[in-house]
């Protein structure tokens, strides 16, 4: 299946893009997809503690993802 990933903040940053299409497996997981973008050119920068939301909502790494699912990154923000 394919997915659209949104990126935010320091993630686009490192990849260059507000989203991106990413290729995954029936059953894939929240987990599956933050690998294939950390699998991407810039990637391998994304934080640690990076969450994934899907429609709205953030998921644990478990969470299965299906086809149109709105999937999103997002990295640890700071504020003062």
């Amino acid at each position: 299946m394919n997915a659209t990933v949104l990126l935010f903040a320091r993630v686009a940053e490192l990849i260059g893009a507000e989203s991106v299409m990413v290729t995954l497996s029936p059953g894939a997981c929240a987990g599956d997809v933050l690998s294939a973008v950390r699998a991407l050119p810039g990637g391998a920068g994304i934080p640690a503690v990076t969450r994934v939301a899907v429609n709205h909502r953030f998921v644990d790494a478990a969470h299965v993802v299906v086809a149109d699912d709105e999937i999103a990154l997002v990295p640890p923000v700071a504020g003062g």
